[in-house]
């Protein structure tokens, strides 16, 4: 056989080769990028071939744009993680106005839940408290449309609105179990990030400092709630993070720090990102005062961090019930369409090396506060814990 007959032979066994490898299941993402492209583009042919003829012959009228923003959204959906989402580009205003502060609310913290969203905190004296909202309301709708679904950023940008606008809620009551639409009018909320009280319990003065959120400043609240209380005669502290959805990273590092004196704090891995580690940042302003952090099922990201590296320092027991379960990096990446990619890139990981995962972090010693009753029973349960450092 001549060399120019095996050459054929070899490149027709290679062509062949390649053929049976797509039938078993290969990938275009696996082939040479002259051929990748070929596939790349078929792909693109059919997905325009499946939203014509849906467009051309479904028995109803359909937007095209319609069609496509969900083929896009499926693109994301099936990566089957509940923190990444494509935002189209009408959705993507929305989102940039409400971060950016253009827009108002009604006064609540949520977190996003299969059916809609999650009451974790009605701020006081605003419209979702004159409208009867209580923590652990689900709610399912807005203005009329579900919102079960949807993305937390998607959905809480559609209740936010221009001050003195109405906004019409579907609230599913989590202490009676029944369905009710309220309407709301919107306007310009003072969140609170932090407060502090002092209570007395066993003969000892003890604070009690709430951080809301971690958003830019938060560990300078803290700084000075902590002061504060030492210097009126605590011995001891509860940071309650019930409700508290995370915020930045950076402030989670700087308020774990104000307790933890040196070392880890977290450290975030990701596929294609090489390890960062955050350290505690030095100078803490209470390395040995006795501590309890009190969480819940609100307290997700920053807080788990704060919560996880208290812990696993021994400078906290944790005290209430597991917490949400988001130990997850995400990169938010504009597209050429207008649109937004909100994708996780990596993972947080605790002191002792536990990734939070999406079971969250379990209490050390349980406690719960019913949302049918008025006084708070998660909160002495942490002070007797706390009390128990202290003899």
């Amino acid at each position: 056989m001549n060399r120019t007959r095996i050459a054929w032979l070899a490149l027709a066994c290679a062509l062949i080769g390649l053929v049976v490898g797509l039938w078993a299941g290969g990938h275009p993402a696996d082939l040479p990028g002259f051929l990748r492209g070929a596939f790349v583009s078929d792909d693109r042919a059919t997905r325009a071939e499946l939203i014509d003829s849906i467009e051309d012959n479904f028995y109803r009228p359909v937007s095209r744009s319609a069609l496509e923003d969900a083929s896009l959204k499926g693109i994301v959906r099936a990566l089957h993680d509940p923190f990444s989402h494509y935002l189209t580009p009408q959705e993507a205003k929305s989102f940039q106005e409400s971060v950016e502060g253009q827009f108002e609310g009604v006064g609540m913290s949520v977190a996003e839940d299969r059916r809609g969203l999650r009451v974790v905190n009605v701020f006081a004296g605003s419209p979702a408290v004159r409208a009867g909202i209580r923590r652990g309301d689900l709610i399912t709708a807005v203005n009329g449309r579900s919102i079960a679904g949807e993305s937390s950023e998607v959905a809480t940008a559609k209740i936010k609105g221009r001050p003195g606008t109405h906004v019409r809620l579907g609230v599913l009551s989590r202490a009676s179990g029944r369905h009710r639409d309220v309407t709301l009018v919107r306007a310009r909320i003072e969140v609170p990030v932090a407060r502090g009280r002092i209570v007395t319990r066993g003969g000892h003065k003890l604070a009690v400092i709430q951080l809301l959120s971690f958003s830019s400043g938060a560990h300078g609240f803290v700084d000075r709630a902590v002061r504060s209380a030492v210097a009126r005669g605590a011995q001891g502290v509860v940071l309650d993070l019930r409700g508290n959805g995370g915020g930045l990273l950076r402030e989670a590092v700087l308020v774990a720090s104000a307790f933890i004196e040196r070392g880890k704090i977290v450290s975030v891995r990701g596929r294609h990102r090489p390890e960062r580690t955050e350290d505690a940042t030095g100078g803490a302003i209470a390395p040995r005062i006795p501590l309890v952090v009190l969480v819940d099922r609100g307290s997700a990201s920053a807080s788990e961090i704060v919560t996880g590296a208290l812990r696993d320092h021994r400078r906290a027991t944790v005290v209430g019930t597991r917490t949400f379960g988001k130990g997850l990096v995400e990169e938010v990446q504009p597209l050429s369409n207008g649109g937004l990619l909100d994708l996780t890139v990596a993972r947080y990981y605790l002191p002792d090396g536990e990734g939070i995962g999406r079971r969250g972090i379990a209490p050390q010693v349980p406690a719960r506060d019913s949302p049918r009753t008025g006084p708070d029973e998660a909160v002495p349960t942490a002070l007797d814990v706390l009390l128990k450092q202290l003899r």
